[in-house]
C-alpha cells in the first residue's frame, strides 16, 4: 500500500523510522515548516525532516504552513496514496485531506483513548498518577481524536518514570502496533471499536500554571507534576541564591514520606542531599537547572554551595 506519513517531532521521526525499517511503501512525508529557536532565531528543521533528509531523500517532503489547503491537497492526491498515517502532526487533519487515500485514515496517539484526547496524552498520564498507559491506534475523523479503535497495546507507568522515559517506551510500542494495523487494512480485515463517549478525558494543554511548583501541595503530587515535565518544558520553582532570585527547573525527585516541615523549607541539606518539604511529606531534589545553567545532578548542584538555597513560596 501507497503511505503518505504525517508527523513532526521525535516521536513521529521514530514511527516513521520503523516504517521505512519494516518494508512499508512511504510515497511521501508532511511535516511542520522549520521553526525558529534561540536567541539567534537560527532556523531549525523538525526531527521528522531531519530523518527524512538524511535515510529517505528520494520521498517527497511536503513543510506546508497549513496541510488542508487545496493546494497541497491537489500534491497529495497526485501521489495516489492508499493510506495516510499522522503521528503527532501538529495541524487539525481537515475533511478534504481525509477523503484522499483510497483505503483509510490512521492516527498514532500515545494514550489509551477516549481517555486523554488532544496534545498532552503522556504528561496527562503521569501527572494524574496513572500506573497504565498506552497506543492506540484509530482511524481518523474530523473530530480530534474520536475516531474509531483499531488496535490498542498497553504499558504500566513505574512510579519515577519521566515523561521522556515513557514517550520512549510508547514509541517504541508504536511501530509495531501500526504495522499490524496497516497489514489488515491491506488485507481488508480491519476491526473497528467506537470509542465510548461517556469516558472521553481531553489532557489539558501546558502552561505556565501547570508548571509552577507549589510546595503547599503533598509530595506524591509535585513528585508527579515533576517528571510529567521531564526533561522538558520543566516544572520550576524560584530560589533566592547570592541575593538574586533565580528560576530552579527540577527535573527527578524522590518522594520523602513520613517527614515533614513548611511547605518549601530545606529539611536535609548535604554535599549530595537535598530535602525539600512539601505540604505532607518531602521530596529529595536527584537533577535541577538554575536558570542560565545546565541541567546537573544534584551532588554537582550543590558543589560549592555552603548553604541551601532559599525557596520562594
Amino acid at each position: 500500500m501507497k503511505i503518505i506519513f504525517f508527523g513532526t517531532p521525535i516521536f513521529a521521526a521514530h514511527i516513521l523510522d520503523y516504517l521505512l525499517d519494516h518494508g512499508q511503501e512511504i510515497v511521501g512525508i508532511v511535516t511542520r515548516p522549520d521553526k525558529p529557536q534561540g536567541r539567534s532565531k537560527r532556523l531549525v528543521p523538525s526531527a521528522v525532516k531531519t530523518l527524512a533528509q538524511k535515510k529517505c531523500p528520494q520521498i517527497p517532503l511536503l513543510q506546508p504552513e497549513k496541510a488542508s489547503t487545496d493546494e497541497i491537497a491537489t500534491k497529495l492526491k497526485a501521489l495516489r496514496p492508499d493510506v495516510f498515517v499522522v503521528a503527532a502532526y501538529g495541524e487539525i487533519i481537515k475533511t478534504n485531506l481525509l477523503e484522499i487515500p483510497s483505503k483509510m485514515c490512521v492516527n498514532v496517539h500515545p494514550s489509551l483513548l477516549p481517555k486523554y484526547r488532544g496534545a498532552t496524552p503522556i504528561q496527562s498520564a503521569i501527572m494524574n498518577g496513572d500506573t497504565e498507559t498506552g497506543v492506540t491506534i484509530m482511524e481518523m475523523v474530523l473530530k480530534m481524536d474520536a475516531g474509531d479503535i483499531l488496535e490498542v497495546v498497553k504499558t504500566p507507568i513505574p512510579e519515577d518514570l519521566t515523561f521522556g522515559e515513557l514517550e520512549e517506551i510508547l514509541w517504541k510500542l508504536s511501530g509495531p502496533a501500526l504495522v499490524k494495523v496497516l497489514e489488515k487494512i491491506a488485507l481488508g480485515a480491519i476491526e473497528k471499536i467506537s470509542q465510548d463517549p461517556n469516558k472521553v478525558i481531553f489532557a489539558k494543554k501546558i502552561s505556565v500554571e501547570s508548571r509552577t511548583i507549589d510546595w503547599k501541595k503533598n509530595a506524591t503530587d509535585l513528585h508527579d507534576q515533576i517528571r510529567a515535565l521531564s526533561p522538558k518544558p520543566g516544572a520550576f520553582c524560584f530560589v533566592e541564591m547570592g541575593g538574586e532570585t533565580k528560576r530552579l527547573v527540577i527535573k527527578k525527585t524522590k518522594k520523602v514520606l513520613n517527614v515533614g516541615g513548611q511547605p518549601g523549607e530545606t529539611i536535609i541539606f548535604q554535599k549530595d542531599h537535598w530535602i525539600v518539604a512539601c505540604g505532607a511529606s518531602a521530596l529529595s531534589l536527584l537533577e535541577v537547572q538554575l536558570e542560565g545553567k545546565k541541567s546537573l545532578p544534584i551532588e554537582e548542584f550543590l558543589r560549592g554551595i555552603s548553604s541551601p538555597p532559599t525557596i520562594k513560596i
